[in-house]
């Protein structure tokens, strides 16, 4: 029954995108996972080997999605920034997910594929922009592109006493900022 183990899959993927938003890959735990998923803990095993692996297999879907809603331009840097921040903004289990890639990975690895060749075309893309003169070569192009990732997310990422005086900020100001702030990091 291929539609079943697909739907187990689904289940499984969605019960761990909600426990990993919530407590990261070393607080999360399979035994939830697999109860919101109505399903078992060797299920989980059986499609994704391990805690890590099903990790993997959420932050795959999340990366190709975020490839393919917000394919980056790198002739409209500031636009791509606030397509980002939109994906932010309407997903907060995505935003979280990210962050926990952020603590628990960046020391430990490995990098996803999938994250690690997107990474690479974006740069690319700024470079050849670079090379066109469209964007200036003040920044190398992968640094360029952390600056931009970053304030994509600044309001996602900022401390809790920010946060706290900046919460009635309206979204479309906020998105403002973000988009204001790339387009003043490029300008020459």
């Amino acid at each position: 029954m291929a539609g079943d183990a697909e739907a187990t899959r689904r289940r499984l993927l969605d019960a761990a995108a909600a426990e990993f938003a919530e407590y990261g890959i070393a607080g999360a735990r399979v035994d939830r996972i697999a109860a919101a998923a109505k399903s078992n803990k060797a299920q989980i095993y059986h499609y994704f080997t391990s805690k890590d692996g099903l990790f993997d297999a959420v932050l795959r879907e999340l990366a190709e999605r975020f490839l393919r809603d917000s394919p980056i331009d790198a002739t409209d840097l500031p636009e791509y920034a606030g397509r980002m921040f939109d994906q932010y903004e309407d997903n907060t289990t995505a935003s979280r997910l990210a962050t926990w890639y952020r603590l628990e990975r960046a020391a430990v690895g490995p990098t996803l594929d999938v994250v690690m060749e997107g990474t690479r075309k974006k740069v690319e893309a700024i470079a050849q922009a670079q090379r066109d003169g469209v964007i200036p070569a003040r920044f190398e192009p992968a640094e360029l592109l952390a600056l931009v990732v970053h304030l994509s997310t600044l309001w996602h990422t900022t401390t809790p006493d920010v946060t706290e005086l900046t919460a009635a900020l309206p979204r479309e100001h906020r998105r403002r900022v973000v988009t204001d702030a790339v387009a003043a990091l490029i300008r020459d």
